[in-house]
């Protein structure tokens, strides 16, 4: 695995828990959400200008994406 890739990995695996703990759900439930709401997809497509933001509004943008896409966690 490259260096990339790998910090890749690892910020994802950041942002998820990051967003789990915000929403107060647990990560596995957090990933599957996600998942299906396109929040990975989108992080997939737009991680060179979402890793460059705080892990708050990074949060913000999944859970606004998911949102659009059908999903409905909300504080």
């Amino acid at each position: 695995m490259s260096r990339e890739e790998n910090n890749k990995l690892k910020y994802t695996i950041a942002l998820i828990a990051e967003f789990a703990s915000r929403f107060g759900i647990g990560e596995k439930q957090a990933y599957n959400y996600l998942s299906r709401f396109k929040g990975l997809l989108h992080l997939a497509a737009y991680y060179d200008v979402i890793h460059t933001q705080s892990f708050d509004d990074a949060v913000d943008v999944m859970a606004q994406v998911c949102r659009h896409n059908g999903g409905g966690l909300v504080l």
